[in-house]
């Protein structure tokens, strides 16, 4: 199955983290994606949705998930409306992109062993294929998107 589309807006509270993950979960099964790949999706998306949550404070309090199935790719995309900016790419490019192995991560992170937190990202960029950021055209807020291979 190619070609589907669903999105949905969520309060920016800590609660809405859990809708997030039941959403994704159900549209998944819907989909008849596969287990892994749902579950890897779940993990993404929690990530992606509690950031949306903590920046999301001076904005409209909301944010969206978006999922998209095409060409063997479940695209996953959260907008926030935190008036937070987007880092510059090096390049005139409209969007920072990372690419990174689907098979696994193995970027050299320096990570804090004792930090709670500022691990997201980084997962991010172990699960997806490619994934980036993009400045929000119709307001303020970004929107964070990651490739997960279908196939």
């Amino acid at each position: 199955m190619s070609g589907r589309t669903t999105r949905r807006e969520f309060r920016a509270d800590r609660r809405a983290v859990f809708g997030a993950r039941r959403y994704v979960e159900s549209v998944c099964q819907d989909w008849k994606i596969r287990a892994e790949l749902t579950a890897s999706a779940v993990l993404l998306v929690s990530e992606l949705a509690t950031n949306a949550v903590l920046h999301a404070k001076g904005g409209e309090g909301v944010f969206e998930l978006c999922l998209r199935r095409r060409r063997g790719v479940l695209v996953v995309e959260v907008t926030d409306s935190s008036g937070l900016s987007v880092p510059e790419p090096a390049s005139n490019v409209p969007e920072f992109v990372v690419e990174v192995p689907y098979a696994g991560c193995d970027k050299g992170f320096d990570l804090d062993c004792v930090s709670q937190s500022g691990r997201g990202l980084l997962i991010v960029a172990c699960l997806a294929a490619k994934w980036g950021v993009r400045q929000r055209l119709d307001g303020p807020g970004k929107t964070v998107w990651a490739h997960l291979k279908v196939e």
